[in-house]
């Protein structure tokens, strides 16, 4: 009897232990409760990612939504975090304002057992895992892609970010520029001017670009990384009359930049699909919830997604190919 009495106390206990130290695991994915904490609720942006996060609800059943700061604000959204926190919801998916200003609240959410998925959150500690639409060195040779096809794959170009202290905007920069050595032999980078700064600004890109096509007559191709410096650069193109002679590529929101594709002042614009992003993420948690094994080349089975690899000398950044082309004939279909 006194035996059979200690196995029972003995099973108790490792049941406690699993319940306590994977609650979520033993849950069905149904009854998972997953919040994704986006920069700025208002933003277009994450409004399309929300729009991405209701999508996948109606399509699994799960409990996610999304809930973040009324602007872009790292303490606004430390304190979104601390709440869900008190709520003991399963899974935080959060794009942080700041990773460095979150890493202290998002420790205390993985202590308290919450699983943590970040997205443009590369350098967070605190987080199981961070999803990466692309590596920039391969989304800036999608971006030479686009141009070269504008182009010709001939001609002479120039480079275009926001600072040449900006790390992401010059490592795409970086990757399309040997990405046209290595595939595009009849391209030819401006060496006078290689790379020139629009401050971030869609007035400044326009100046730039403006003055250089007025100093270099030959000047066919200009890529942009900033979401302002296409923009800009194809008003330049516009009002300087020289559409379907001189080209521009690189990131830039549909909406803002509807005419200016329809006119073919811009051939295209590169960017990721906030709605797919948040999928990603949410993907991701149910994995992790489920305690399934996060290996080099996993699937999310979201678009973008499907074979996630480890950034180099990481065990947390997975990196996808979530880029997409955006053009006249689509621009209207994204919704923001």
């Amino acid at each position: 009897m006194k035996r059979l009495l200690t196995l029972i106390l003995v099973l108790c206990m490792v049941f406690t232990v699993t319940a306590c130290g994977g609650k979520a695991v033993s849950k069905n994915e149904k009854d998972f409760e997953i919040v994704v904490v986006p920069k700025d609720a208002t933003n277009p942006w994450f409004v399309r990612m929300e729009t991405g996060v209701k999508e996948y609800k109606e399509e699994t059943g799960i409990n996610v939504y999304q809930k973040g700061p009324s602007e872009t604000d790292a303490t606004m959204q430390s304190q979104v975090v601390q709440d869900l926190i008190a709520a003991k919801v399963d899974a935080i998916c959060i794009v942080p304002v700041d990773p460095a200003a979150l890493e202290p609240v998002l420790k205390k959410a993985m202590d308290a057992g919450i699983v943590v998925i970040a997205h443009e959150g590369a350098s967070l500690k605190n987080c199981n895992y961070d999803i990466e639409a692309f590596s920039n060195e391969q989304y800036g040779a999608f971006i030479m892609d686009n141009l070269a096809e504008a182009m010709g794959e001939e001609g002479l170009y120039t480079t275009m970010v926001a600072h040449v202290t900006n790390a992401s905007h010059n490592e795409w920069a970086d990757g399309g520029v040997a990405h046209q050595k290595a595939a595009y032999p009849n391209m030819k980078l401006l060496e006078a001017e290689p790379r020139v700064e629009s401050e971030d600004n869609g007035d400044v890109a326009y100046q730039k670009a403006k003055e250089l096509l007025k100093k270099y007559p030959d000047l066919k191709g200009i890529m942009g990384t900033s979401s302002f410096d296409a923009p800009g650069i194809a008003r330049a193109i516009e009002e300087l009359g020289l559409i379907g002679k001189v080209f521009t590529s690189g990131t830039g929101m549909p909406a803002a930049n509807a005419e200016l594709l329809k006119s073919k002042a811009v051939n295209s614009l590169t960017l990721w699909d906030p709605a797919l992003a948040g999928q990603a993420m949410v993907s991701m948690a149910v994995k992790v919830l489920k305690g399934e094994k996060i290996q080099d080349g996993v699937d999310l089975g979201i678009e973008g997604y499907n074979e996630l690899h480890f950034k180099k000398g990481s065990d947390k950044v997975l990196e996808g190919k979530g880029w997409i082309v955006i053009n006249a004939e689509n621009v209207d279909s994204f919704g923001f």
